[in-house]
């Protein structure tokens, strides 16, 4: 009946002992009314007239109310557990919702009540917090699947079955393009592939031939037409091949990952068989959600989630699950193998998001010792922003023969972001703050701020609040992980007016209800600008990022134009004219034409030759 997260103790029994049924009462002695018992299903007891369970079967913990209105724990029978087992009477299976505690961060939640999900429904595999949800768990499937029945049009295409084995193979929409067209399509949408035998891009989600259940829970997750990223990668990933990928920041790169691992994941019995790294906890907790939405009503697809910050006992027990898709930091998978309590070695899928990231944050060494515990022909897929140097030696180490996916142009802000650049002292940066938010015009709550330190941001915090009056909070990497998460839920349900954050919130997550970002310090690089300013145009919505800069940030002030400028941006003349940015551009123009004259060419090899000859006269 459920399969109960709290770990199982065994105990020796006497032979003459042949009932399997040992009893505990309920503390409260609550009796169960009859409208009550009618949502509670029916568990039959093991009596003393039942025959001793057969070799090979052992018996499982599960309880049940007497006529007492007490409880009964029975044993099932199991086919892991040797025959000299008997089960040990333990805390009894929750009959009602009020009496199950709230779910801790991070931690499974009853998708009936959204209390603590100690219990896995064995029908559906969700979580459930009590025998009461569990019912009305069921009745809620039962009805969804009436009427999936019913507003199912006789016309429609069948998709393969959940149980046959799943062949990604091009639509006959796609084969019937001309090449040409093809091409086209590409260049209009600015996807750039690099690689043998590439698979051409879907145009819908369908083309895939995904399960029924599958295309059921895009639609309701918001993913009507596919973006460019997931137009290409999708197909690609379907097919096994490895992937090196860049695309704007909230292009929809993790649909576009999460749809092949799930199909891999579907296809192998053993767990886990899927394993996704991230570098940051927030982002891992937005990938697990965004893969429950999808995995949703299909069998057997259950995840964990592996992060520092979090209690470490709740994810081992999850582990024992038999989890399909392992969701990661670095740190704490470590941590959990060096325990002994997971095993890679049926890991078919690896897919390491923000890539660049992870090796700036120091975590190369931690993902090639994870790796090493895969096995060798597995599929690997790398999703960064950019593509550095120190990404493609990290993809010549890893992967085989990969196709390299680029969408949109190298490193370039998120073209759906309206970019204002403002040259602004040190000494008046709040005050600009101030009017800003001020501004009926552009103040669109929630406003995220960006700051290069964190008592910066709990300052600023502070003086927005009393100045503007209005709801504002701190965020940092110095914030619990508890706190960091309740922060990020206030922000999705419209708590906060202001957030005021360091980087831990430039990255990866999916903010779609931000629309105006304010980099109240410039940031150290361009690829940190291009991702904090992509805060406020995740998934093709529109935004407005502004930025304040002065003589501070100088060293940027040649990438500033470069970026900046093809938006069609205005930029402050206190840029333009400033004798760091010509200096810069005087330098660029120096190391461009040293380049020109190092290179031999038809043209120039003569002079070459001369000029070694007369110098080696000369010595």
């Amino acid at each position: 009946m459920f399969i109960p997260r709290s770990l199982k103790v065994k105990r020796n029994v006497s032979d003459d002992d042949k009932s399997g049924v040992a009893k505990k009462l309920k503390p409260q002695g609550e009796k169960l009314s009859s409208e009550e018992d009618r949502e509670i299903p029916n568990v039959a007891l093991l009596g003393e007239k039942t025959s001793a369970p057969s070799a090979g079967h052992n018996p499982e913990l599960g309880s049940l109310p007497d006529s007492d209105g007490h409880f009964e724990a029975v044993c099932l029978g199991g086919p892991e557990q040797s025959t000299e087992d008997s089960c040990v009477p333990e805390e009894p299976v929750k009959s009602f919702a009020k009496t199950q505690r709230l779910a801790e961060p991070g931690e499974p939640v009853c998708v009936v009540c959204g209390r603590y999900g100690e219990y896995i429904c064995d029908k559906t595999d969700a979580d459930v917090c009590s025998l009461e949800c569990k019912a009305k768990h069921l009745l809620q499937v039962a009805e969804k699947e009436e009427n999936i029945k019913f507003q199912k049009v006789s016309s429609e295409p069948e998709s393969p079955r959940l149980d046959a084995f799943y062949a990604y193979k091009e639509h006959s929409f796609i084969l019937s393009l001309l090449d040409d067209q093809v091409e086209n399509l590409k260049l209009q949408l600015g996807i750039s592939v690099q690689g043998q035998e590439v698979p051409r891009p879907i145009i819908d989600f369908e083309h895939c031939g995904f399960p029924e259940v599958l295309n059921c829970n895009l639609k309701k997750s918001g993913y009507e037409v596919p973006t460019p990223i997931q137009m290409q990668m999708i197909p690609i990933g379907l097919l096994g091949r490895d992937i090196v990928c860049s695309a704007d920041t909230g292009s929809g790169k993790t649909a576009a990952f999460l749809l092949p691992v799930i199909i891999r994941a579907l296809e192998k019995r053993r767990t886990p068989s899927a394993l996704i790294l991230t570098p940051t906890r927030e982002l891992a907790i937005q990938i697990e959600r965004q893969a429950k939405e999808l995995m949703y009503g299909l069998p057997n697809m259950r995840t964990v989630l592996l992060v520092g910050g979090l209690p470490l006992p709740p994810q081992l027990y999850r582990l024992k699950q038999n989890v399909k898709v392992i969701i990661a930091t670095p740190g704490r998978l470590l941590e959990i193998m060096k325990q002994g309590s997971v095993e890679l070695n049926g890991i078919k899928i690896v897919v390491i998001d923000e890539a660049d990231t992870m090796l700036k944050m120091g975590f190369q060494q931690q993902v090639l010792d994870i790796l090493e515990n895969t096995p060798l022909d597995r599929q690997t897929v790398l999703v960064s922003a950019t593509i550095p140097a120190s990404i493609e030696r990290l993809a010549s180490q890893l992967l085989h023969d990969p196709v390299r996916i680029i969408i949109g142009e190298k490193n370039l802000p998120c073209p759906n972001v309206r970019q204002i650049i403002l040259w602004v002292e040190e000494p008046s940066k709040k005050k600009k703050l101030f009017e800003i938010l001020n501004d009926e015009k552009l103040f669109k709550p929630p406003v995220l701020v960006f700051v290069d330190c964190k008592l910066g941001a709990d300052l600023l915090s502070d003086a927005v609040h009393k100045i503007t009056g209005l709801q504002s909070i701190a965020m940092h990497s110095d914030k619990t992980q508890v706190e960091r998460t309740r922060i990020l839920q206030g922000l999705f349900r419209g708590e906060y007016e202001v957030i005021v954050s360091t980087g831990v919130l430039g990255r990866g997550l999916d903010l779609i209800n931000v629309k105006l970002v304010v980099n109240f310090d410039m940031p150290s690089s361009m690829d940190e600008y291009v991702h904090q300013v992509g805060r406020a145009g995740r998934l093709g919505h529109s935004g407005t990022a502004i930025t304040f800069i002065n003589n501070n940030t100088r060293k940027l002030f040649l990438d500033i134009v470069k970026r900046v400028k093809p938006t069609g941006s205005i930029l402050p003349p206190q840029l333009l004219n400033s004798p760091y940015l010509h200096e810069q551009k005087r330098k660029e123009q120096q190391r461009a034409s040293q380049a020109q004259k190092t290179q031999v060419t038809g043209d120039n090899l003569m002079d070459i030759i001369k000029k070694h000859d007369k110098s080696h006269s000369q010595k």
